[in-house]
């Protein structure tokens, strides 16, 4: 017997959100992805003629082309969302097109959760079926719960029964995101298997399943950088289509992806615009690059590096923060002095070993480099 979970039913999405609704999300932090981005969705909707998979709100090659940009025939031009290789998105896709889920596997730092999101917004228009894995995810996360007032004054029903986001997913026919997967423990872990090789869900105390409808699928993230994680069994990576999203390829590729989501982040927090501030980023990547990768980007001096990851993510970070410092406290120009304790905060991770490498560094390469005196200077002070 199948079971039709509460609140799942069909809604109109081409609905226009009303009033309250869309003052929200005016007023978000930080809007999700198919808010933040609908006209460009609206726009690539339009466009497409293009075959889409069931429930899909695009076809495939419109969720590649929402992802990695482009100009459309009405001349509309779609931002790039990720900077990276073609093939990596078109694979990232077509899984999702297919009867398997897609495990996004990387550094911290390589846009997983940011790509994540955005595949989920293409493709089912939410991306807010979000299951965030930590070390203490119960079953209940990812399975179902319970409404306890329901179930002790009428025993297990389907109205006593709160579904999970990946049980909503299955029942609508959309796209689930579970962030972070190697973080939940290895039994709650497997508790997707049936899920994603036999595409229901058992409610043994109802005697009941849920099936998932046509356009069900599932994108996990993971990385095996960090402390604390769990490995996945060989039975739930078999479920798994594994893309490996690298650290970006070249310099220039990464002071593209700081300077966007910089720029995205400064008008969401009402920052003024910098555009002066292109330099200072590419010196942040550089030295990021640098330390991350152990030698110069001429080739010519190996370094040590230190313990933090230095990704992309960080440097978005470091960026963002010597925005607000030159738009409050500055002259409105980002310079080295403003970016200077963030990168220090970044790399002096371990103040023993991490301050020894960060000085090194300093005194060897940065205060010879043309041009960067400024730079050196403002890190001495805040790392004496």
């Amino acid at each position: 017997m199948t079971v039709t979970v509460p609140g799942t039913e069909s809604t109109d999405s081409s609905a226009a959100a009303g009033p309250t609704e869309a003052a929200g999300a005016a007023e978000a932090l930080r809007p999700h992805a198919e808010v933040a981005f609908a006209d460009e969705l609206s726009a690539l909707a339009a466009a497409d003629d293009r075959p889409r998979p069931a429930r899909w709100r695009l076809s495939p090659w419109a969720v590649a082309t929402y992802l990695l940009g482009g100009t459309l025939p009405d001349g509309t031009v779609i931002t790039p969302k990720y900077v990276g290789p073609r093939r990596i998105v078109e694979v990232a896709v077509t899984t999702l097109a297919t009867d398997r889920a897609l495990l996004l596997l990387g550094v911290p730092g390589t846009a997983k959760t940011w790509v994540s999101e955005h595949l989920a917004a293409a493709v089912s228009g939410d991306s807010t079926l979000l299951v965030q894995g930590t070390a203490g995810t119960p079953e209940e996360a990812i399975r179902y719960g319970w409404n306890y007032a329901q179930l002790l004054a009428h025993g297990p029903s389907r109205d006593a029964l709160v579904p999970s986001p990946v049980m909503r997913a299955m029942a609508e026919g959309m796209t689930a995101r579970v962030e972070e997967l190697t973080r939940i423990p290895a039994d709650v872990q497997d508790t997707l298997i049936t899920i994603l090789s036999e595409k229901t869900l058992p409610i043994p105390e109802l005697g009941e399943e849920a099936q998932a409808v046509r356009g069900f699928n599932l994108i996990a993230t993971a990385n095996d950088r960090d402390r604390g994680v769990n490995e996945l069994s060989s039975a739930l990576r078999r479920r798994f289509n594994t893309v490996v999203l690298p650290l970006p390829a070249t310099p220039e590729d990464e002071v593209d992806i700081v300077s966007r989501r910089v720029a995205q982040i400064g008008r969401s927090l009402e920052l003024p615009e910098l555009p002066e501030g292109v330099e200072e980023i590419r010196r942040v990547v550089t030295v990021f690059r640098e330390l991350r990768e152990g030698v110069t980007g001429d080739g010519r001096t190996k370094l040590k590096s230190p313990s933090g990851t230095l990704s992309t993510a960080e440097a978005i970070s470091v960026v963002t923060g010597g925005l607000a410092l030159a738009a409050h406290f500055g002259d409105g120009v980002l310079r080295a002095g403003d970016v200077a304790a963030g990168i220090l905060g970044a790399v002096v991770r371990d103040p023993a070993a991490d301050r020894v490498i960060w000085q090194e560094y300093l005194e060897t390469v940065v205060r010879e480099r043309d041009g960067w005196k400024d730079f050196y200077r403002s890190c001495r002070e805040v790392t004496a």
